[in-house]
């Protein structure tokens, strides 16, 4: 097999360390450097900015990272491939050329088009969104390399598209090659978040040293002809990579087995995974289908205008203090928000060592088509409670005026309409074809759960034989659990039923809910519809992006057989 592709990340979002390029280039050998900026939310900040200044519309950071280090990617023969284009790439593209004739550096940029779909939102049926992207895959980024870039700019491609593009343009790989392109969506599906592949957000967190995870270092992929990778990190760097880190990231939002994109569909029950030394994951074994023939769009549209107060509430009587400070701010509201969401944090603790320990936060959230409705008069009705209300009233914040909030919809078209643009680095402009072979996409038959295996049981939290990580997409909850042994992937995957999961979460009682086998991963992938609500810039919830349900669940508790439980399993009694 020829030597590897090594690809890098350095950034899992806009707004993610700053110092990762330089990490990454300096930390050891390269041939290509990743970085996402983008997710729905990000499109929609992206999208207003340029609304102010269409000069404007990609993500700034790029270019601040591109000053510090571009001579060094230069003198170590490293490219760059990044989404950070967002509603803009050429705009991007354009700015990277400009700063590196102001550096002296000779580099060649290209960008990548054909994402915004908003000047068609009318004729595609879109309504009057604020932006409307379409996935893009990886052949304009491959086209963009081929030509001989060093930047390649991207607007909204898929995330993966990110390591599909550099694999596609290295090795060759064509339509045909579904398992290739497919191992690669799969790598580029662990990369895309930086270091949550890195012992980042981990819920076995406690079983590394605290040293270990100070500063986890961005994590590579050893990228093969056939789609396989090693994932790894730079040696000396903090963190750790291993099955579990791997694990946790490819079920991070995946909505169950068959992870699409336009380029293919990665069937995530195939993965493997093996040790391949220390903090060296080898990922293999992903089987490729044909990509669906709709392309999926990222829409957002105003959605109205929020605002919120929280109260504090101390000592004792909390309900009672709740209900009047309740009854006292709506009787106040003239006229009433077209939302009201009350809702409480901590528990009543009058003896706690601490004031803040004996204090729970009571939180009004209100929205409202309305600017004035949500406004200061809305915060400020609280203010004129301070001294008419209930004994050691007071606010966690001064009042403010509302803000506008955006609400995030998928869409999908037939990918034949959209344009895929690459523009390469003499300006010649590149249409990439659609695929010409696509198949419907369609869930996985879900079987019936196993029965789960007789044997003596025991109360006990889920995360005594459990592991999770969990997100959002739009209004939807994803959860990933899995087990570190055969057995517990079996007892888990009989376990954790629809119902199970309505029981252990009560707030998803009324939900559709989805659990996708997995057990290459000895996982199961939970999906609840309408958890979130309208998406995290909509979203009245405590955790908008759901990123602590999985946390919550492993800490509700259930029947789990003896043979399961280690010693300190936190059992009740």
């Amino acid at each position: 097999m020829s030597a590897p592709l090594r690809i890098g990340n350095a950034s899992g979002f806009y707004g993610d360390r700053r110092a990762a390029v330089r990490e990454m280039l300096e930390g050891g050998p390269l041939d290509v450097l990743t970085g996402d900026y983008l997710a729905e939310l990000t499109m929609l900040i992206l999208g207003r900015d340029r609304a102010k200044d269409p000069a404007r519309g990609y993500a700034r950071t790029f270019l601040a990272q591109l000053e510090e280090c571009l001579g060094l990617a230069h003198d170590r023969g490293v490219r760059f491939v990044v989404n950070a284009g967002g509603t803009n790439p050429a705009g991007l593209a354009e700015a990277v050329r400009t700063l590196a004739d102001r550096l002296g550096l000779p580099t060649v940029v290209a960008h990548v088009e054909g994402d915004d779909l908003l000047p068609r939102a009318a004729e595609l049926g879109f309504g009057e969104p604020i932006t409307a992207n379409a996935y893009l895959g990886g052949f304009g980024i491959a086209a963009c390399l081929r030509a001989g870039a060093d930047v390649v700019v991207t607007g909204r491609v898929t995330d993966a598209s990110l390591v599909v593009g550099p694999g596609i343009a290295h090795f060759g790989w064509g339509r045909d090659d579904l398992d290739a392109v497919a191992g690669a969506m799969a790598v580029g599906h662990v990369l895309e978040c930086g270091t949550q592949a890195t012992g980042g957000n981990l819920s076995c967190f406690a079983e590394h040293p605290v040293e270990q995870l100070l500063h986890p270092g961005f994590p590579l992929a050893e990228l093969h002809a056939d789609g396989s990778a090693v994932i790894t990190k730079h040696p000396g760097t903090g963190g750790v990579v291993d099955v579990d880190t791997v694990t946790a990231q490819l079920l991070y939002e995946i909505t169950g087995a068959r992870y699409a994109g336009p380029d293919a569909v990665a069937r995530f029950d195939t993965v493997r995974l093996t040790l391949d030394g220390p903090d060296r994951v080898r990922l293999s074994g992903v089987r490729g289908e044909p990509p669906p023939p709709d392309a999926k769009v990222c829409l957002n549209a105003l959605g109205g205008h929020r605002n919120e107060v929280t109260f504090v509430l101390t000592g004792d009587r909390v309900g009672a203090k709740a209900a009047l400070a309740r009854a006292q701010f709506e009787a106040a509201l003239d006229p009433r928000p077209a939302e009201l969401v009350w809702s409480t944090v901590g528990v009543q603790r009058p003896d706690a060592d601490t004031e803040a320990g004996a204090s729970v936060l009571l939180r009004a959230q209100a929205t409202d088509p309305r600017a004035e409705v949500v406004g200061r008069a809305f915060s400020g009705a609280a203010v004129e409670m301070a001294l008419a209300s209930y004994p050691g009233f007071h606010l966690t914040a001064p009042p403010g005026g509302g803000s506008a909030y955006g609400v995030y919809t998928p869409a999908y078209v037939p990918q034949t309409t959209v344009p895929h643009v690459a523009v390469l680095p003499d300006g010649t402009r590149v249409d990439v074809p659609a695929p010409a072979v696509t198949s419907p996409l369609a869930d996985l038959p879900v079987p019936p759960p196993a029965p789960a295996a007789p044997g003596p049981t025991r109360r006990a939290p889920l995360g005594a034989v459990a592991r999770a990580r969990s997100g959002d997409k739009g209004g939807t909850a994803n959860i990933g659990l899995w087990a570190t042994t055969d057995e517990g992937a079996a007892w888990l995957a009989a376990a954790i039923t629809p119902d199970t999961v309505r029981a252990l979460l009560p707030e998803a009682a009324d939900l559709p809910v989805t659990v996708h086998p997995l057990p290459n991963l000895r996982a199961v992938d939970v999906v609840v519809e309408g958890l979130l609500g309208q998406g995290v810039a909509a979203s009245t919830r405590f955790d908008p992006q759901g990123k602590a349900v999985g946390e919550w669940l492993l800490g509700r508790t259930l029947e789990i057989p003896l043979r399961l439980l280690p010693p300190d399993d936190g059992a009740l009694p």
